[in-house]
């Protein structure tokens, strides 16, 4: 493992012409229009046949937070935008829908359909709460339907791992953070978008290759307990690896006796056969007590530039009882827990039509009764408001969804995990501590305005009279 330093870079990695168009990111399959559940075909079959094209807003919020939770770190939008500008049907999937018995009609609406919908969304890496609109969609009925599916998973899945992230990063209290979470990912693709989110929420670096060329994150690694076993002994492994790889590296120091591993890597040091290490890399075992008697060790040999990375299960809990502790760890690695967010695997996430025209429509279902009309998040500090997007922002306040692609088109180039980051450290800077509580978190009253209170009174008594 190179030294640990801040990620963020530029991406970069194109894989395929669509990619490349969009910064270096993944294309996507075929054209993307399977990419949805069979019900979403079937409606935007029967929108298409009956001229339904007028546009309609859809808005995709979060309904509750989970009780762990005191905020969330909204991410996926970059996934989201690239998708949108290539969305169509390749001849592959409309011959894979006439096998579903579509009829040709059908065929050749889809055949010609594209996403020239225009799209506000909150950037990555704000915090946002429950009740807020992530992202509103305004398109004609069939192409903002068929895309709902795509959307969710995009943002459901890298918020719900940006905000575990974010836990860990406040557990963390500045130490370094890097992503070991590849392996246990559920999924190529989740492990990608695993590296990218937790980047968003504080991490510095990844042990996933592809994810830190695509992303232009730091790529980090040490070695594995295989690779010390394939040695006749401990300081055969070490020294191999320090004549092989040169930079300083960390060297994993559990596989049989961790403290003995220590000074092993201690003589080697001092005999030259190891000329520098980075850091120590503990797995297994009391981290706090071994974590604080290989500094001692360290320290004693005027290694004091040699860091303690730990590894092994973590997540936000064990890492802030190991800070509690007061053990000298410089950096941890976190990975299963993180990658999939254990204790909060999902989010429950909704996207709903809101306007069809000029017509606001709503949901009445109880314990899912949805608000109409586009809507905007008015901030202030970390005080926010839901109201209608077009009335005037409340004095103080700025609003959180900012236009990001009109007629299916970007309005910008996709942006930097620096970027997204750097928000994501100024809203939580300004948090207030309930909500960054690990444990029993409250996070703060989201308000409505009055304005959106009204239509919402009136969009009922008019579905109740209809």
């Amino acid at each position: 493992m190179t030294a640990i330093r801040p990620g963020g870079a530029g991406r970069r990695g194109a894989v395929g012409e669509r990619a490349a168009e969009a910064g270096g990111r993944r294309p996507t399959v075929g054209g993307g229009g399977l990419l949805t559940d069979l019900y979403e075909l079937r409606m935007a079959a029967s929108y298409l046949r009956r001229g339904m094209v007028g546009p309609a807003t859809f808005s995709l919020f979060v309904r509750r937070l989970p009780t762990s939770r005191g905020f969330l770190v909204a991410c996926g939008l970059e996934d989201c935008l690239d998708d949108l500008e290539a969305f169509g049907f390749a001849e592959d999937e409309l011959a894979y829908l006439a096998q579903l018995g579509f009829p040709a009609a059908d065929l050749e609406r889809f055949r010609r359909l594209r996403f020239r919908g225009d799209v506000w969304a909150v950037p990555e890496g704000r915090i946002v709460f429950a009740g807020e609109p992530l992202l509103e969609v305004t398109a004609p009925i069939a192409e903002a339907q068929l895309v709902e599916t795509l959307l969710l998973n995009h943002l459901t899945f890298q918020t719900t791992i940006a905000s575990k992230a974010a836990r860990c990063y406040l557990a963390a209290d500045g130490r370094t953070l890097v992503d070991f979470s590849f392996r246990r990912t559920q999924g190529v693709e989740a492990g990608l978008a695993v590296a990218r989110a937790s980047a968003v929420a504080g991490f510095s670096a990844t042990s996933n290759v592809e994810a830190a060329r695509r992303h232009g994150l730091t790529a980090a690694g040490t070695m594995a307990h295989s690779y010390i076993e394939a040695f006749a002994n401990e300081a055969e492994a070490f020294a191999a690896f320090a004549q092989d790889f040169p930079s300083p590296a960390v060297f994993l120091v559990d596989t049989y006796d961790t403290l003995e591993g220590v000074r092993t890597l201690i003589r080697l040091l001092r005999s030259g056969r190891v000329r520098r290490a980075a850091g120590i890399r503990l797995d297994s075992g009391d981290l706090a007590r071994l974590a604080r008697e290989a500094r001692a060790l360290l320290d004693a040999a005027g290694l004091g530039e040699v860091s303690v990375l730990a590894s092994g299960g973590l997540d936000e809990h064990a890492i802030a009882a190991l800070v509690r502790e007061g053990a000298p760890i410089d950096a941890f690695g976190v990975g299963t827990r993180m990658g999939v967010s254990a204790d909060e695997p999902f989010l429950d996430t909704a996207y709903k039509l809101v306007q069809l025209g000029e017509r606001p429509v709503m949901k009445l279902s109880p314990g899912k009764a949805t608000w109409p009309g586009p809507k905007q998040v008015f901030r202030d500090r970390l005080r926010d408001r839901v109201g209608l997007r077009d009335e005037s922002p409340p004095p103080g306040t700025v609003p959180l969804l900012e236009p990001v692609m009109r007629g299916g088109r970007r309005l910008q180039r996709s942006e930097t995990v620096a970027a997204a980051r750097a928000r994501f450290e100024a809203d939580l800077a300004v948090l207030p501590p309930p909500a960054v509580a690990l444990v029993r978190p409250r996070p703060p009253m989201v308000e409505v305005t009055p304005a959106l209170r009204q239509l919402r009174r009136r969009t009922r008594r008019a579905l109740v009279r209809a």
